[in-house]
């Protein structure tokens, strides 16, 4: 093969089918385009969630085949700050369950779609469900990432800010985008927003609340904020990044021991097959 990690779109097509007979996961990255206060650049979820996979498939390469990043997602809220590009939530999942389904009709059978934007993630894990329901010998999942018990401890441990000081273009995302590529984060302009209208259930932080309320972003932000990003540094980047890089490894390896589904007649009482 011509690249290690494995870049799904550097294969010729013969490789594409000896690849795919090697039985590995296709990593999918997802994310979006929007603003990200006046520090950070648009590309900031997409950048974040690319470099995750990346640096996972350079760690796992026997284990992942690297599909080219999704750019585009679901962000109508954020409409109102100039940058971002939203697909209409239909569109969007729809795409995603083609790009599964393209990948399962070349004989893969394991697809983690890795999501780096809060408002894509239950349309994602509604396409990676649809694929496996339109194609049951495929194991689909979606993960967002630093969402596992592991990367909440490495989060509580890097954290300055108290809840809600990680929701967006936040402590968190500047952290990592700093220890990325700290020439393009311009902390001069970096400014605290906490103004999300915050309740007993509803809140946003990097592990929302249970009560989801999502208004349009400019009612209650003015410059597309939403946390504490003076609180970062590339220390703290790099921390939280190598936990998402042992995450995303980890779903895969997992996803590599589970099982191919096959339908099955329901069982009746006596234990008889139905006819």
């Amino acid at each position: 093969m011509k690249t290690r990690p494995l870049l799904y779109a550097r294969l010729t097509w013969p490789e594409v089918a000896e690849v795919a007979r090697r039985d590995p996961v296709c990593l999918i990255p997802v994310a979006t385009l929007e603003d990200h206060g006046h520090h950070l650049a648009i590309d900031a979820d997409l950048r974040i969630v690319e470099e995750i996979c990346r640096r996972a498939a350079d760690e796992a390469p026997e284990d992942i085949v690297l599909l080219p990043a999704i750019p585009h997602g679901y962000s109508p809220h954020h409409m109102d700050f100039p940058g971002p590009i939203t697909i209409g939530w239909d569109t969007f999942t729809r795409y995603l369950v083609d790009v599964g389904t393209s990948l399962a009709r070349h004989g893969f059978r394991r697809l983690l779609y890795l999501n780096g934007h809060g408002s894509n993630q239950n349309l994602v894990e509604m396409a990676a469900r649809l694929v496996t329901v339109e194609h049951p010998e495929v194991v689909s999942a979606a993960a967002f990432y630093l969402s596992s018990p592991e990367a909440a401890a490495a989060i509580e441990q890097a954290r300055e800010s108290d809840r809600g000081g990680m929701g967006h273009a936040c402590e968190l995302e500047t952290s990592i985008y700093l220890a990325m590529d700290p020439e393009a984060v311009d902390m001069d302009l970096a400014a605290d927003e906490r103004s999300y209208p915050e309740g007993q259930h509803a809140w946003l932080d990097w592990s929302d609340g249970s009560l989801k309320i999502m208004p349009w972003w400019s009612s209650f932000s003015r410059t597309g904020v939403q946390g504490e990003p003076t609180l970062a540094t590339p220390e703290k980047g790099k921390t939280l990044l190598e936990a998402a890089v042992q995450e995303c490894v980890a779903y895969v390896r997992e996803l590599k021991q589970k099982p191919l589904g096959v339908r099955r007649r329901p069982e009746p009482p006596g234990g008889r097959a139905a006819p």
